[in-house]
């Protein structure tokens, strides 16, 4: 079950848990094995969240959406869920993050369900009954739709090579429709729909079109952009070129305030080599100026901009690799405590990810006289 809490806690970015995640994995274990000497346990020491206390729903806090959850675990009630993504605007990225937590909650229950060796054969599914119940009770709401739009995007990626995959993801574009119609001017629906054309493999013309949908509705929405980012990479049906040349327009194209100037960092982090044969990649020019664009967009942009806390995790993971620890410090003492964000989705585990790397970054700012 880590391993499909893992897969709906990285759908954060419309489900780029598709990606070879088992990659970056191994590349995560082969610099781990360096190890960090005896220092300060980042617990005691430091004050940092116990591994087991790490939270991997969220990639930071979000006190609200946690409030929303704990009532729905605890009445199977889908109201709260849809009070908050009723009181949450369609512009804000809160909401498209809320959308995708409380589809991942709908979906991990059912998985939970499905994987259970001592449930009743043939007995009717319980998990994730709220959501059905919503959209059976309220087919007009908004959030509803859209939650189940994501709910289907999930179930599709749980299992890309079975026979149902097309099916469920065609289900889903239609689920996109209504919610689009539901609220015809929000981006939601149309950032769902970029996961679904790229599982379906739309031609670069159709995606093109969709992207102009979210574009002309949300122009600076760093989750969509996220969110479209993979269609045109190698690993898809895009380059490396093609990938960069994305982030960058959007990043020098972007009034100050957004995150935009953060996105570049994004598409080196996909088109990473496997096996890193050149020593100070980590500090070449590329590198670094990925880097400071993170860097930029973080001090221009509000301090409490939902999606600060996933440009911050990718950017320890960088600052780590480019013993720039004392920088990864800081950047881990804004977001210690939640862990759902890529990189640390891709591992089989992450908050032991985000744990190790957070080791690394203790030891080696002691290491250098920190």
């Amino acid at each position: 079950m880590d391993a499909l809490l893992v897969l709906f806690a990285a759908a954060a970015f419309g489900g780029v848990v598709l990606l070879p995640w088992l990659r970056r994995r191994r590349a995560a274990q082969q610099f781990r094995l360096q190890g960090p000497p005896q220092v300060s346990d980042p617990v005691a020491g430091y004050g940092f969240v116990p591994l087991d206390a790490l939270d991997v729903r969220l990639p930071g806090p979000d006190e609200e959406l946690e409030h929303a959850l704990a009532e729905i675990r605890r009445t199977h009630d889908w109201r709260p869920a849809a009070a908050l993504l009723r009181a949450t605007p369609e512009d804000d990225e809160r909401r498209w993050q809320r959308v995708q937590t409380l589809a991942g909650a709908a979906a991990f229950d059912l998985a939970r369900e499905q994987d259970d060796p001592d449930a009743a054969s043939g007995a009717p599914r319980s998990g994730g009954v709220w959501l059905r119940r919503w959209r059976l009770e309220a087919p007009k709401d908004a959030g509803g739709a859209q939650t189940h739009a994501q709910f289907l995007v999930l179930q599709a990626l749980r299992d890309p090579g079975s026979e149902d995959f097309r099916m469920i993801l065609e289900e889903a574009r239609t689920v996109c429709g209504e919610a689009a119609l539901l609220a015809p001017g929000s981006p939601v629906p149309y950032v769902i729909e970029l996961a679904v054309a790229r599982g379906l493999h739309d031609r670069p013309a159709d995606y093109a079109e969709l992207w102009e949908k979210v574009a002309r509705r949300a122009p600076h929405h760093m989750g969509a952009h996220l969110a479209a980012l993979p269609y045109w990479s190698q690993k898809w049906h895009g380059s490396r070129e093609e990938a960069e040349a994305f982030a960058e327009r959007a990043a020098s194209g972007a009034p100050t305030g957004t995150l935009l100037p953060a996105l570049p960092l994004f598409a080196v982090y996909e088109h990473l080599p496997e096996a890193n044969m050149v020593r100070g990649l980590y500090r070449s020019a590329v590198i670094e100026r990925a880097i400071e664009g993170a860097h930029y967009a973080l001090r221009e942009a509000p301090a409490d901009h939902p999606m600060a806390p996933h440009v911050r995790h990718l950017l320890i993971w960088f600052l780590v690799r480019a013993e720039r620890y004392g920088e990864a410090l800081e950047q881990l003492r804004e977001v210690d405590g939640h862990v759902g964000a890529v990189p640390w989705s891709y591992g089989h585990s992450p908050a032991a990810e985000y744990a190790a790397y957070r080791a690394l970054a203790v030891a080696g700012w002691e290491r250098s006289g920190g």
